[in-house]
């Protein structure tokens, strides 16, 4: 485990991203993946249901084909379902945790957490012995939402807690996209809203000319750590 900045893990930040990354971050594994190429978080519920995980793992395989590094927050549904297809398909992941590193959440997840740990990357700015607290979450969704180039919403209900790195991609201009299956629903108020702030709708018929649009290198210059 290492102590960086987040200017060392992410290069040169702007003035907004400045003011909202966290002063240090925690991390164990292989920091260049973040240069490995464009990073986009897949997020979703929890308790997602069989249609969401199905799409978490037809959307990953697409990305890892793309050459893209796979973010998520290793929390139980769509989440682990992200981490664990990009493994899978011989691509590349990162964790952001709500806990500090030497804490696992969900238990369930410890296996898969010490993988990551050791052969991809998992990023906390929560220190070795910190309290696990509800807000822990909604603040690790922003860190998850500055160190990605996009963010995709599989799934997530009108409460969810995943909203909270949606409006924050939003608010760090990072391209945020939405899954058709909940932009379509007619339950959910909150995909309407983000889309008229800038979200973009993610189907089957634009996947491919949505990818092939992210930027070829990561963002920002890599501080020599």
């Amino acid at each position: 485990m290492r102590e960086i900045t987040s200017e060392d893990l992410l290069g040169c930040l702007n003035e907004v991203e400045e003011k909202n990354a966290p002063p240090r971050l925690f991390v164990a594994g292989d920091v260049s993946l973040v240069r490995k190429g464009p990073r986009v978080s897949v997020v979703g519920s929890r308790k997602a249901s069989e249609d969401g995980l199905r799409r978490t793992r037809s959307l990953v395989n697409a990305l890892v084909e793309h050459g893209m590094v796979v973010v998520s927050g290793l929390a139980e549904g769509v989440d682990t379902a992200a981490h664990e297809t990009a493994l899978a398909r011989g691509g590349h992941t990162i964790a952001v945790l709500g806990t500090p590193l030497d804490q696992f959440y969900p238990a369930r997840n410890r296996a898969l957490q010490e993988r990551l740990m050791r052969d991809e990357l998992v990023i906390s700015q929560f220190s070795s012995g910190a309290a696990v607290r509800p807000k822990n979450f909604p603040i690790r969704n922003r860190t998850m939402a500055l160190i990605s180039d996009a963010t995709v919403i599989v799934e997530a209900a009108e409460k969810s807690g995943t909203l909270h790195q949606g409006w924050e991609a939003l608010r760090l201009g990072r391209l945020l996209l939405l899954m058709e299956s909940v932009a379509t629903n007619s339950k959910l108020s909150w995909p309407t809203e983000m889309i008229k702030y800038g979200a973009q709708v993610l189907s089957r018929d634009n996947l491919e000319v949505v990818l092939d649009e992210m930027p070829e290198v990561p963002r920002g210059e890599l501080s020599p750590l």
